[in-house]
Parts: structure tokens; sequence; C-alpha cells
């Protein structure tokens, strides 16, 4: 489970001390990988497309708007595996902070209106089971319940 950021406008080659600009949303999102199918690929010397673009592979919650946080260098995140806390991060730990992958990403394409970033996960990633419950928080607030297919 990762925050999740929402791009407003479009950008292109986008200097960090603008890059906080170009956000229009922020949420949480899971993004899934068949591991199994991860394993084949490394295996055979593939690419990993497959592993991580199947059907129901990134679900995402409600985007918020960036300025409901009163510092967003402070925005915790959690999820829930059939009610146990399993992962807990906060931006301010982020190895690179939003400002740092809107620049970067914008220098090799063209960000568009509506595009999202995943952004990376704290620790606590694990298997999750057909029938696994998961709940994903963005401060406190519930925004995204889903039960593994």
């Amino acid at each position: 489970m990762e925050l999740v950021i929402k791009i407003g406008k479009v950008g292109k080659t986008i200097p960090k001390k603008h890059a906080l600009d170009f956000i229009n949303g922020i949420t949480v999102g899971i993004d899934f990988t068949a591991r199994d199918l991860q394993r084949k690929c490394i295996e055979e010397g593939l690419p990993w497309e497959i592993c991580k673009s199947f059907d129901y592979s990134a679900p995402i919650g409600s985007f918020v708007a960036i300025e409901r946080f009163s510092d967003i260098k402070q925005i915790h995140f959690s999820l829930k595996k059939n009610d146990k806390m399993v992962q807990y991060g906060c931006s301010g730990d982020m190895i690179f902070f939003f400002d740092d992958i809107i620049s970067y990403i914008s220098k090799f394409i063209t960000l568009k209106t509506g595009d999202i970033i995943f952004t990376g996960t704290p620790k606590g990633v694990g298997q999750v089971k057909k029938g696994d419950k998961l709940e994903a928080y963005l401060e406190n607030e519930k925004m995204l319940n889903k039960i593994v297919l």
C-alpha cells in the first residue's frame, strides 16, 4: 500500500521547486504483484509488465485535495489485512518525496491532467490470499476497502 498522487495540469521537465503545484489530489492505493509470474519472468529474462498489469492489480481510494493537509510531509497512511495492521507509513519518511518524483518523471514523460503516480510502499509488504479483507487509510479515514478476489 502506498500514497498515490494525481496530476492536475500538463507539465514536462518540471523543476523540483514547482513540482508540488502539479498535484491535484492524494489518496492511497495497492500495487499488487503476481509473484509467481514475476519469478517466471525473471528466470526467462522477460519484462515484468504482466506481473503488474492484471485485472484489479492497482485499486485506489478516492482522491482528496492536497490543501486538506496542514503538512504534506506528515501525511500518515496505513493498511489493515483481516483487521490486523500490516503497514504504516508517513510521507515524511519517503526516500523520494512528491516533488522529487514529479520532477524526475517529467524529464522523460509529459505528465497530463489526471495521471496518477504510485509513490512507493513502506515496510510490511506481504502475501495476500483470496478472501483477505484489505482496508487502506489516509490519516484515520478509510479510503479503500477491498476483498481479494
